[in-house]
């Protein structure tokens, strides 16, 4: 059974930094594109960095340029979201999805197109709250 799981959510002060993980389980993400979506309260889903192993691409919200990335340990079959300099319109409950197809320049696709593709896996999701 495909499934993804992500942790490291919480509270954290404007200017803080977390790092979320997502484990995959009942498949191997190695050649899966992968991505990070958010939902704050009252807004739609949205892509916010997604990555494509095929040519190494990374699509990012113009938001989170420079304060977040997204990086991959195949070996423990996990996604990170390393957030840096946190703001309060970053909160938002963060999704990990993954997807089994990965042709060149499909990161930004995955992100801008990802809610409506029937086959992506999703994780349930972390709460992220930036207050102080």
């Amino acid at each position: 059974q495909v499934q993804l799981a992500e942790s490291g959510g919480g509270l954290v002060q404007p200017g803080g930094s977390l790092r979320l993980s997502c484990a995959a389980s009942g498949f191997t993400l190695d050649d899966y594109a992968v991505g990070w979506f958010r939902q704050a309260p009252g807004k739609e889903r949205e892509g916010v960095l997604c990555f494509s192993p095929t040519d190494g691409g990374t699509w990012y919200t113009e938001s989170v340029k420079g304060r977040f990335t997204i990086s991959r340990d195949n070996a423990k079959n996990t996604v990170y979201l390393e957030m840096n300099d946190l703001k309060p319109e970053d909160t938002a409950v963060y999704y990990c999805a993954a997807h089994d197809t990965s042709p060149p320049g499909y990161a930004a696709f995955l992100c801008l197109n990802g809610l409506a593709i029937h086959s992506v896996s999703w994780g349930q999701g972390t709460q992220v709250t930036v207050s102080s």
